[in-house]
């Protein structure tokens, strides 16, 4: 017969044993999970800077920041069941093209998505620069189409559907998303298959539109086209005035007391929208202010919940 303190130690064993082999399961599952994959094998547009380091802080307010990102990527997070008819959205965090508030506007986002059912693939884009750029103010767009590419050209492997492939942003990812949505007709990347660039639809969360003077978040376009863009160039990255009957469906959400992009940013890509019979819809809160992220401030609302119904009217749940 085994003495009281042999069964306790066998217990402990066990117990111990069983906490190992759980944690293994779970470090199994959420790594299966999501997958990182680079976007290029040769980065286009680049050119060598070997002091320049990408850096991650976590902030007091628990937002990860990543800043001088120069080898792009994409990490795809998968729902747990997929059919091969589910929806993926490409997820541009923002940042004034400065940094990428990575789990607040990616991360985070992406694993909401995976409970609808939805892939979350979030975009870890160049931030401009003319240390690591010949051209910065296309470094990001080439990331965006070349993610939209791939994510295209392996639905199937992806257990995706093709025509159903989103494009999401917030703030200046916002941008960057309205770019794509604007822009798919120019191949900024080399596209020898002639695959589809154009966002099947797009998400824009408090989002810089504009490069014009009298609307445009001034440090975002500082960072993207410089202090003293030719006229030209604010007019075409300006993507109000980009809107064709061709720009993918969309929902805008944002706060009226947002302090950090002009509203009008968005009123003024609906109002485009609405002119060129695109189907959209837009949310504007009272409240909220810049960078709420899936919740606003006073986290009595979720956007999120109307989001999925808007995905569900359009058939892309």
């Amino acid at each position: 017969m085994l003495s009281l303190f042999t069964k306790r130690n066998l217990v402990k064993r066990n117990l111990k044993s069983f906490l190992i082999i759980f944690i293994l399961f779970m470090m199994h599952h959420f790594s299966s999970a999501q997958t990182t994959i680079p976007l290029y094998k040769e980065i286009p547009n680049s050119k060598p800077a070997a002091n320049y380091k990408e850096k991650a802080d976590t902030g007091a307010d628990g937002v990860i920041r990543i800043s001088k990102v120069s080898v792009p990527e994409i990490t795809i997070f998968q729902p747990e069941q997929s059919t091969g008819k589910n929806a993926a959205i490409i997820i541009c965090p923002g940042g004034g093209y400065a940094i990428l508030a990575y789990n607040l506007e990616g991360t985070v986002v992406a694993k909401i998505l995976n409970g609808w059912g939805v892939t979350g693939i979030v975009l870890k884009y160049r931030l401009p620069s003319d240390e690591i750029m010949k051209d910065k103010a296309v470094g990001p767009i080439e990331d965006a189409q070349r993610a939209i590419q791939y994510v295209r050209e392996n639905a199937a492997q992806l257990n995706i559907n093709p025509d159903k492939i989103g494009i999401m942003g917030f703030s200046a990812g916002g941008h960057l998303a309205s770019t794509a949505s604007t822009h798919f007709d120019k191949d900024y990347i080399s596209n020898p298959n002639h695959i589809s660039l154009r966002p099947d639809f797009s998400i824009l969360g408090y989002p810089v539109i504009s490069m014009m003077d009298s609307l445009t978040h001034r440090g975002s376009r500082d960072n993207l086209l410089g202090k003293n863009p030719s006229p030209e160039t604010a007019k075409n990255f300006s993507n109000e005035l980009q809107v064709t009957e061709n720009t993918p469906r969309t929902f805008l959400v944002l706060a009226d007391d947002d302090n950090g992009v002009n509203p009008e940013n968005s009123i003024k890509y609906y109002e485009a929208l609405l002119k060129n019979k695109v189907p959209a819809e837009m949310h504007i809160y009272q409240n909220g202010g810049h960078g709420f992220g899936t919740r606003l401030l006073d986290g009595n609302d979720n956007w999120m919940d109307v989001l999925k119904v808007w995905m569900a009217h359009n058939d892309f749940l």
